[in-house]
C-alpha cells in the first residue's frame, strides 16, 4: 500500500450500496481534519470517526478524474484564521454524518497568524475511487464554501475555451493534409507543438484547430469538446503565404456533435488573392471583400448593353458618310484623296476594291477584265451630264452611257445683192434687184463645242473610312509565317496535353502549365513528390512512423493512382526495440502493413514499440 491513501470506509461502503438499491444519489456535504491523536497512524475501513478532529468545514469541489471516471477528487481550504495544529489525517462526510471515506495525509503544520507570527491558506486534495462515481453529488452551502487559484484559473479556462474567440493559430490548410507529422502548410514549415487551423479536410467533420505532433495530431483544448466548438468560432491566423493575418470563423449551424457533424469554416476577413492596386472594376464577396479587379478597356468589360460596339460605330460611320462608295468627285489638283481612285477606265481587282465592285458591277466591263476583276468608267476629258431619267430633254440615254458631240440644229440667212453693168465702161452699179452669184460661207472656231471651264480630275469613291481597302505590302510577314524551328522564327501550334505526353513532336511549343501538368510536391516529414504525365508520373514518398508491439497500418501520405512497386524500411532508435520491419502483405495503393521483429526471427510477433523511416515508390 501506497504511504498516503484514502480509504472507502465500511460505513461508507454500507451507505453506498444503500443508496445504489434505492436509486438516490450518495451526497456527501463536508470534510474534517485531525491530528491523528499526535502521531501519524494508518487509518482503517472499519474507522467511524478520526482519531482526534481538529476542524470541520464544507468540501469546495467534488468531481471526476478527467483520465479516470472512477475516481472523485474532493477538495477543501482551510482558512488562513484557524490552526495551530498538524494535519495527519482527513474524513469525508456525508449530509447524515457518515463517516464515507478516511485519509491518512503527509503531515503538515497547520499555521495560525495570531500564535504562530504566519498564516496561510491550508488547501487539502483527496482521492479515492468509487463504483458508483456518477450518483455522488456534492451538497455545498455557497455562502460558506471557498475556492482554491488553482480551482478558478481552470474553470476560467474551461468557461473561455467555451467561447466563440480562440487563440490564434500559426497556419491554416489549403488543401487536405495528413494530421499526423510535422509538414508544410501555406508556406510554413509546421513544427511540433503548434496549433493548425484544418479547413479543407476531405472529411468536413476533421475540419477544426489542431496542435500539431511528430506522430497523431491531436484536438487543441479550447475546441475539442462539442462544448467547446460553437457555431461562430472565430480564430485569427499569424502566417502564411495565402492566409497570413487572416480572420476565420465557423459558419456551421449547432448543434454540433465533435468528430461526427460537418465543419465549414470560411474567411472572415483578409487576403483574397487581389493584389494591391487601382481598379476600375471589381468583384466583392458576401462578406464585403473585393475578391477580383479588372481594369476593362471596352464597354463590354464593363458590361455596358446600352449602347453600340466599335464595330457597330464603325458599320454605321460607313454607311453614314457624306460621301458613300461610287460617288464622283472632281479634284483640281492632280491628287487623290485616300479612299478614291481615279475614273480612267482602268481595270480593279475585286478582292482589293469589294465595295466598289459591288456598287458597279460589269456595268463598264468590256469583256476583256480578267476573272476576278472589274472596269472602272472613264471621265477623263468629259464633261458630265445629268442622266435625263424620264423628263425627256435627253431622252432615250442609258445611265452611263456615252454621247458623242453634237451642234444643235440652225440656220443661216445670206443677204444677196443684185447689180447692173455701166455701157461702156465694164463697171456695174447696184440694183436691188439683183443677185449676186459668187457669194460664199467661211467656217470659224475650233474642234469641238465647249463653254469656259476648269479641268479637274474627276475620282470615284472606293471605300469607306475607317476600313483601308487598298493594297497591304505583306512581303515582310511572309519569312515569319513559316515553321518555327531552333534557328529560324517563325510561327508554331501549342501542343495539346496529349502531344506533351508523348514527346514525339517537334513543331509544336510547350505552355508552363503542361510542363507542371500533375506535378506535385509536399515538402513535410511525410511528404511525396508527384512527377509529371509527361515523365510518366512517377511518384516517390518517405515518411516517419512508429509500429506498436503488433501489426499497424501505415497510410500514404498520398494514394497512388495505380500501384506501389515496393517499400524501404529503416529503423532507428532500436535499443532494448524490434530492429528489423517486416511487411506482413504486399503494399496496396493506399499504404502498408509492417510489424517489428527482432533479427534472424523472421514472421516472429513484435517485441516493442519500434520507430522507423520509409522510402516508396511507384505510379
Amino acid at each position: 500500500m501506497a504511504d498516503y491513501y484514502t480509504l472507502l470506509t465500511n460505513a461508507g461502503i454500507a451507505y453506498e450500496t444503500a443508496c445504489k438499491a434505492a436509486g438516490t444519489p450518495i451526497k456527501l456535504s463536508q470534510i474534517s481534519v485531525g491530528d491523528g491523536g499526535g502521531a501519524v497512524y494508518n487509518p482503517a475501513a472499519t474507522d467511524t470517526a478520526l482519531k482526534r478532529e481538529v476542524w470541520r468545514g464544507p468540501l469546495n469541489a467534488l468531481f471526476q478524474d478527467e483520465k479516470n471516471p472512477s475516481w472523485l477528487l474532493a477538495e477543501v481550504t482551510i482558512p488562513p484564521d484557524v490552526g495551530g495544529w498538524y494535519v495527519r489525517e482527513a474524513g469525508i462526510w456525508t449530509d447524515t454524518g457518515i463517516l464515507y471515506a478516511i485519509v491518512k495525509y503527509p503531515e503538515s503544520f497547520k499555521p495560525v497568524l495570531a500564535t504562530s507570527g504566519s498564516g496561510k491558506e491550508f488547501y487539502i486534495r483527496s482521492i479515492f475511487e468509487t463504483s458508483n462515481a456518477s450518483l455522488v453529488t456534492l451538497l455545498i452551502d455557497d455562502t460558506v464554501v471557498k475556492t482554491t487559484r488553482a480551482w478558478v484559473m481552470g474553470y476560467l479556462a474551461d468557461e473561455l475555451a467555451k467561447l466563440d474567440g480562440k487563440q490564434s493559430v500559426r497556419v491554416a490548410t489549403t488543401e487536405n493534409i495528413v494530421l499526423s507529422g510535422a509538414q508544410q502548410i501555406d508556406g510554413v514549415a509546421v513544427l511540433s507543438g503548434q496549433r493548425v487551423l484544418a479547413v479543407a479536410q476531405t472529411a468536413a467533420k476533421d475540419n477544426g484547430i489542431y496542435v500539431a505532433a511528430n506522430g497523431a495530431w491531436v484536438r487543441s483544448v479550447d475546441a475539442n469538446t462539442s462544448a467547446r466548438v460553437t457555431p461562430g468560432l472565430t480564430v485569427m491566423v499569424e502566417e502564411g503565404t495565402a492566409n497570413a493575418d487572416s480572420l476565420w470563423h465557423l459558419v456551421t449551424n449547432g448543434p454540433i456533435t465533435l468528430g461526427t457533424t460537418s465543419l465549414s469554416f470560411e474567411m472572415l476577413a483578409g487576403r483574397t488573392g487581389i493584389q494591391a492596386g487601382t481598379y476600375k472594376s471589381l468583384t466583392v464577396d458576401k462578406y464585403g471583400r473585393a475578391t477580383a479587379g479588372a481594369n476593362p478597356e471596352t464597354l463590354a468589360g464593363f458590361g455596358i448593353k446600352d449602347t453600340y460596339t466599335k464595330a457597330e460605330i464603325e458599320a454605321m460611320i460607313a454607311q453614314a458618310s457624306a460621301l458613300p462608295v461610287g460617288s464622283m468627285v472632281g479634284f483640281p489638283l492632280n491628287k487623290i484623296a485616300p479612299g478614291f481612285l481615279e475614273i480612267d477606265g482602268s481595270v480593279k481587282s475585286i478582292a482589293t476594291y469589294p465595295d466598289l465592285a459591288a456598287f458597279l458591277g460589269a456595268a463598264f466591263n468590256q469583256g476583256n477584265e480578267g476573272a476576278g476583276n472589274f472596269r472602272l468608267p472613264e471621265s477623263r476629258g468629259e464633261f458630265l451630264r445629268g442622266w435625263d431619267h424620264g423628263r425627256g430633254v435627253d431622252a432615250g440615254r442609258v445611265i452611263g452611257s456615252y454621247q458623242l458631240d453634237e451642234v444643235r440644229a440652225h440656220t443661216h440667212q445670206i443677204a444677196l445683192i443684185q447689180t447692173t453693168a455701166t455701157a461702156g465702161t465694164g463697171q456695174g452699179a447696184p440694183n436691188g434687184g439683183g443677185v449676186n452669184d459668187n457669194s460664199t460661207i467661211r467656217s470659224t472656231g475650233g474642234a469641238e463645242t465647249r463653254p469656259r471651264n476648269l479641268a479637274v480630275l474627276w475620282c470615284i469613291k472606293a471605300w469607306n473610312a475607317p476600313i483601308n481597302q487598298g493594297s497591304i505590302d505583306i512581303a515582310a510577314l511572309q519569312a515569319l509565317a513559316v515553321q518555327a524551328t531552333e534557328i529560324n522564327r517563325g510561327t508554331a501550334k501549342i501542343a495539346t496535353q496529349a502531344f506533351t505526353d508523348a514527346g514525339a513532336d517537334d513543331t509544336t511549343i510547350v505552355t508552363p502549365k503542361k510542363l507542371c501538368w500533375g506535378f506535385q510536391i509536399l515538402k513535410a516529414a511525410n511528404g511525396y513528390v508527384v512527377f509529371p504525365t509527361w515523365l510518366g508520373g512517377l511518384i516517390i514518398q518517405w515518411g516517419y512512423s512508429m509500429i506498436p508491439s503488433g501489426a499497424t497500418v501505415v497510410p500514404f501520405p498520398l494514394s497512388y493512382p495505380n500501384a506501389c512497386f515496393g517499400i524501404q524500411a529503416t529503423p532507428f532508435n532500436v535499443t532494448g526495440a524490434a530492429d528489423v520491419i517486416e511487411y506482413t502483405a504486399l503494399p496496396t495503393k493506399t499504404g502498408f502493413t509492417a510489424v517489428g521483429v527482432s533479427s534472424g526471427i523472421t514472421g516472429a510477433p513484435a517485441q516493442t514499440a519500434t520507430n522507423f523511416y520509409w522510402f516508396s515508390i511507384g505510379y
